[in-house]
């Protein structure tokens, strides 16, 4: 269980097997000299930056492929480089050099300029938007800069394909015409909105406050000061060759981007730059160049509702807890473009990732994982833990959370500008998490108590999860030192918690700050098979990242024999090699493999849905519904397969076909939403079924009928979707899955 860390060491030993063939394509490095005395930049070590380039090509190995730049800085540290083409047809390569919209990325460059201004008492946090900008109008209730900051203001987003369509350029005074008269969709506060236009509102305070139009104020108080040479607006005006050309994927092939003028979202997504000012932005973040430390930490505090709910996002950033890290990052998506910014300020790491091929945000989020695995977790391969027994996976699941908030809070307190909650009655929290861990209340209802161990870093819960999990990282500190915490996010929850039991027993810890004696058991149980189950030589290779990985199936597959009732899950990397079949048109592999992620990992939602996807394209619709039935069964599964969280897993489906499929099996599951049957109709009117249609809208009347007034899905709570509405360009760094 125990990896003590030797640093880059490790890495250097990791990369000594390689991942996967690279493919061929074009790279493209900048040159980072290294320096005796110190200067920086600096060059990461050659052998590091081997196993970074390795994570890159395997990763480019699946799917269709322009051109990606990849930057990553670990203090002073920097490697830079870009893979494939910015421009396909003429085949230029990307390079450090290749420009890109930022997209969404905008938004912290708009929001850094905000709070410039308010430390300056240019602009109040508390200032009605009304009295800032007169030209939108007073709503019926007043809007902060601060709730516009925070996507809490009920301004609306895009609402049609208009508003999405633009193609000339506009002025401030014109893009803020395009919904200045639009009533809020919600009070503020009472919910979370991820909205560009409310950005736009931020742009426009901006220039009122400072006298400067938005792009003359960024050039020279962000970008100049951030060294992001090359950042400026998207505007025609400030292209050069250097610029990618934007392509989409429709049939697995490659095509050339509609064109979107963006100066009608400049503060929400405006901009463009390389992915060395991206690196170069997030450096000044963390080193607090371009406002206060204590701002800054503000900034990066994750916002709440009214009803004390935390949104997952601060003042222009996404922030939360990664598996123990503090993750601060912002991402972006457009016509021609995917962008992400990640920065974890605890261990002074920036990594920023641009491609021109649109979409790409899952996989930009999968690459930057792999990357900060190599960078912070000494390449190991983190997994989460299988459970056939429901109960068990939602203790472990509180156990995961507990464990990734304290680490990430304390991290961030004592490491970066962050703060935690007032750590008051202790003894009383702690009783809190032994309650929601509590087995018999976890039998009698799954869903209800993984909706409860979900929300336990809440406010209105009194943070109790972030206090425990905090109060047990001090603990572990000052019994093993400071290293040895960083590396707790490569071990994992179990290894955290069997080290605190440990502690507390060596150090005579009271009672009352302690975990009783069904929690010691579980945790024993779930170490000792979890050993039993591992393959040690996977620890730092991932199955999806093997040239070959059909022998490794038996291995894999003996392994969870050992330990039926707890073992690693590979669900996420068996789905992956599917996904590389799905490219290749190989359905036969596709189906195998996540057949095969079925068996090893039976209760997985994820593997459940994909394989039933699947079985749609192969036109085995009849097998769907039996699937779907057994992941509902699951705790994780009658939240994952709520009526709104279906509806979105069916608008990302594969094709017309499989979101029918989908619809058709959800409606079966869910007979009294009255939104899967109207969907359903709308599906079955666009496929020429028009009877279908006409006895799916009898459908949804009935139900509507029988619930008058419609009930809120958990996943559609406040703070829990931070993509609610239709956004289909710009979007917020959103987590795929809800475990930390």
């Amino acid at each position: 269980m125990r990896m003590r860390s030797a640093g880059w060491l490790a890495v250097v030993l990791w990369v000594s097997t390689p991942v996967v063939a690279a493919p061929k394509l074009p790279s493209v490095c900048e040159s980072v000299e290294g320096d005796e005395a110190g200067a920086s930049p600096r060059a990461l070590p050659e052998e590091v930056a081997k196993a970074l380039d390795a994570i890159v090509r395997s990763e480019l190995s699946q799917g269709p492929v322009a051109g990606l730049s990849v930057a990553v800085a670990r203090g002073e540290q920097r490697w830079v480089c870009g893979y494939g083409y910015r421009d396909v047809t003429k085949r230029l390569p990307a390079t450090p050099r290749t420009t890109y919209r930022m997209a969404s990325v905008t938004k912290s460059f708009t929001a850094v300029a905000v709070l410039q201004l308010v430390e300056q008492g240019k602009l109040s946090l508390d200032a009605d938007i009304h009295t800032v900008v007169p030209t939108y109008p007073a709503k019926q209730w007043t809007v902060t800069v601060k709730d516009l900051l925070g996507h809490l203001s009920g301004v609306p987003t895009y609402d049609g394909v208009a508003s999405t369509t633009n193609v000339k350029a506009v002025s401030t005074e014109e893009a803020l015409a395009v919904f200045s008269q639009k009533p809020l969709a919600f009070e503020p506060r009472s919910r979370y909105l991820y909205s560009t236009w409310g950005y736009n509102l931020l742009g426009a305070a901006v220039e009122a406050a400072s006298g400067q139009s938005y792009r003359d104020y960024l050039r020279e108080h962000v970008f100049q000061p951030a060294g992001m040479a090359h950042a400026d607006l998207d505007v025609t005006a400030t292209r050069d060759e250097h610029q990618a050309v934007g392509y989409r994927v429709k049939d697995g092939v490659l095509k050339p981007s509609r064109f979107l003028d963006v100066s009608s979202r400049f503060g929400g997504g405006g901009t463009r730059g390389t992915v060395g000012d991206m690196l170069g932005f997030g450096r000044a973040v963390l080193s607090h160049r371009l406002v206060s430390r204590d701002t800054m930490g503000k900034m990066q505090a994750s916002m709440a509702t009214s009803d004390g709910r935390l949104t997952d996002y601060g003042m222009g950033f996404a922030t939360y807890p990664l598996r123990g890290h503090y993750l601060v990052a912002h991402a972006g998506g457009q016509p021609e473009t995917t962008t992400l910014l990640v920065m974890f300020p605890a261990e002074d790491t920036v990594i920023s990732l641009a491609t021109n091929i649109e979409g790409e945000a899952k996989r930009l989020r999968r690459l930057s994982i792999r990357l900060m695995e190599g960078v912070l977790e000494q390449g190991v391969t983190r997994r989460d833990a299988h459970f056939t027994d429901p109960v068990d996976s939602v203790v472990y699941e509180g156990l995961g959370r507990i464990a990734s908030y304290g680490l990430a809070y304390h991290l961030w307190a004592t490491r970066g500008p962050g703060s935690l909650p007032a750590d008051e009655d202790l003894p009383g929290a702690f009783a809190r998490v032994s309650e929601l861990l509590d087995r018999k209340a976890i039998g009698r209802d799954g869903k209800a108590a993984l909706e409860r161990i979900r929300g336990g870093h809440d406010p209105r819960l009194g943070s109790v999860f972030i206090r425990v999990g905090a109060h047990m990282a001090r603990t572990l500190e000052k019994a093993q030192g400071p290293e040895r915490l960083l590396a707790y996010p490569a071990e994992g929850p179990l290894s955290f918690f069997a080290d605190y039991l440990a502690a507390c027993d060596a150090q005579g810890v009271p009672d009352t700050e302690r975990f009783g004696e069904p929690l010691r058991t579980d945790l024993l149980r779930f170490v000792a098979g979890w050993k039993r189950a591992e393959v040690p030589e996977l620890r730092r290779q991932r199955l999806d990242e093997e040239s070959n990985p059909e022998p490794r199936w038996a291995v894999v597959k003996k392994a969870a024999g050992l330990s039926p009732d707890v073992r690693p899950d590979y669900s996420d990397e068996m789905l992956r090699i599917a996904e590389g079949f799905a490219w290749r048109k190989q359905q036969a592999g596709r189906l195998r493999w996540l057949e095969r992620a079925v068996e090893l990992q039976p209760r997985s939602v994820d593997a459940r849905l994909a394989l039933s996807q699947a079985l749609l394209v192969a036109k085995r619709d009849e097998e769907v519904l039996g699937h779907l039935r057994e992941a509902l069964a699951t705790p994780q599964g009658m939240v994952a397969l709520a009526p709104t969280p279906l509806l979105k897993r069916v608008a990302e489906a594969e094709s017309p076909r499989v979101g029918l499929g989908l619809l058709r099996a959800a409606v079966a599951l869910h007979p009294e939403s009255p939104e899967l049957w109207e969907a359903l109709a709308k599906r079955e009117k666009a496929q020429g079924h028009k009877a279908e249609a006409k006895a799916a809208l009898r459908q949804a009347r009935r139900a509507r009928e029988a619930r008058p007034e419609p009930s809120v899905d958990p996943a559609s709570r406040s703070g829990g979707d931070r993509g609610a509405g239709p956004v289909p360009d710009d979007h917020g760094l959103v987590r795929p899955r809800p475990s930390p």
